[in-house]
């Protein structure tokens, strides 16, 4: 028998050589954002729910937590963590996917390096019989970033999408693109209705209010801007660096977000946290992390937040730092927060930590990639 195993007559030089660049590039590849699918149950349970993932490859994925779980991911600890099927995988852009949201609970949505945005119907992913590279659903939404005219015509490079937001009370999709400009879509019709113009560099991150009719962004400029989405202008700008009780400035808001009741803003920037009062335009709270934030998110009346450290941290409205849980990934850019109190992180090695309300790891799972044709 272990002759029969040694045997190398029928060896494959070009199949293995494959084998190994492909798994070198998923523990290369990058989960840039995560969102659990929406559940019409009135008492949802996590287990049975679905979560989609954007990563550097390009790729829009959907994987059953419950498949998951049956395949054992849920007991893989260490570096050994198991290599998920994805119910739904497809080409979503070229150059890497950096978000996805849910628009109306039936669209689901995409953004990326190629300045697309696309989407898809949740219904039919659903229904999908050909999950993996090749099937043959197309998105229902595709649109494209303007381009800006220079001298003698010239056009400029469709600039990227970093992030999206969604308001489908007025049919309106937000994308913070790499041009330094914010772009409001019109669903129906498939065109810009509004620029956001303001921001000195590129945009990180972009939230809708839609109890106020605004937006507001975080810039590479080190500013976030509020703006009004019936004007277009920006009616007040969020400067950390300007702040008095801000002992340490940063050049880059990397991540924003709000609470439910859009009253408290949250901004992320280097490994500093600050938290702001919208009604009054001040900050009220700082925090410094131990590392670079690059994602965050409110938890009630509780922050979580993720950067590039392998620790999903937890903080009160104060600053203070309640509780800090080791995650799989050694950099953490997602975090996604389930009804049920679960939170999914996902970042560097293509890794998603699910993670229970009580703190323990309840699935651990890296995600497939595109396959690649390589080439001697």
């Amino acid at each position: 028998m272990a002759v029969d195993q040694m045997d190398c007559r029928n060896w494959d030089e070009e199949l293995y050589r494959n084998a190994i660049l492909q798994a070198r590039e998923t523990l290369a590849r990058t989960v840039f954002r995560t969102a659990f699918a929406p559940n019409p149950n009135a008492n949802p349970n996590p287990n049975s729910d679905y979560i989609v993932t954007a990563s550097s490859d390009g790729s829009v994925a959907s994987y059953s937590i419950s498949s998951c779980l049956e395949m054992g991911c849920g007991n893989a600890r260490g570096q050994n963590w198991l290599l998920a099927e994805p119910e739904f995988l497809v080409q979503g852009h070229d150059g890497p996917a950096y978000d996805v949201k849910f628009y109306d609970d039936s669209l689901l949505l995409s953004c990326g390096d190629d300045g697309r945005i696309r989407g898809w119907k949740w219904q039919d992913i659903l229904g999908n019989e050909a999950p993996m590279q090749g099937g043959n659903l197309k998105p229902v939404l595709d649109l494209v970033n303007p381009q800006h005219k220079g001298p003698w015509g010239a056009l400029s490079p469709i600039p990227e999408n970093n992030a999206i937001a969604v308001d489908s009370q007025s049919g309106s999709i937000y994308a913070a693109a790499g041009d330094s400009c914010a772009y409001c879509w019109d669903v129906e019709k498939s065109k810009v209705k509004m620029v956001f113009k303001g921001h000195s560099h590129y945009l990180h991150c972009i939230v809708s209010c839609n109890l106020s009719n605004q937006v507001i962004t975080g810039s590479e400029d080190g500013t976030a801007r509020i703006w009004d989405c019936k004007s277009g202008k920006c009616i007040h700008v969020i400067d950390p660096r300007k702040d008095e009780k801000s002992k340490v400035s940063f050049p880059s808001v990397n991540c924003i977000a709000l609470d439910l009741s859009e009253s408290w803003l949250v901004c992320g920037k280097g490994r500093s946290l600050s938290l702001w009062n919208l009604a009054a335009r001040d900050c009220v709270t700082t925090a410094t992390t131990g590392a670079s934030v690059q994602d965050v998110v409110f938890d009630k009346n509780q922050i979580l937040a993720v950067g590039a450290e392998p620790l999903l941290t937890r903080l009160n409205m104060n600053g203070d730092v309640l509780s800090k849980i080791q995650c799989a990934p050694q950099s953490v850019f997602s975090i996604s927060l389930h009804p049920s109190g679960v939170t999914a992180v996902s970042g560097y090695g293509a890794l998603v930590d699910i993670i229970s309300q009580f703190g323990s790891h309840a699935c651990t799972f890296r995600c497939r990639g595109l396959q690649v044709e390589y080439s001697s």
